[in-house]
C-alpha cells in the first residue's frame, strides 16, 4: 500500500507547555498535546480524516 507524506510542522509553545502541530498542505490541521508522541498518536487520526474531509488528492513526483 502506498503511503502519502504531508509537510507538518511542531513546535514546542512554552506559554502553554504544549507541542503544536500545523500543515499548509493539509487544511484545518491545528492541534496539540503536552509530549511529542500523543502529538504523532493524534495526528495519526486527524490527518487522515482531514484529507478525507477537504477532498484532497495527492500529487505523485515519481520519487
Amino acid at each position: 500500500m502506498a503511503q502519502n507524506k504531508f509537510k507538518v510542522q511542531a513546535f514546542w509553545d512554552s506559554e502553554a507547555e504544549v507541542w503544536v502541530a500545523t500543515s499548509e498542505y493539509v487544511p484545518g490541521l491545528a492541534t496539540e498535546a503536552s509530549t511529542m508522541e500523543a502529538l504523532t498518536q493524534k495526528l495519526r487520526i486527524i490527518i487522515p480524516e482531514l484529507i478525507g474531509l477537504n477532498n484532497i488528492v495527492p500529487s505523485y513526483s515519481g520519487n
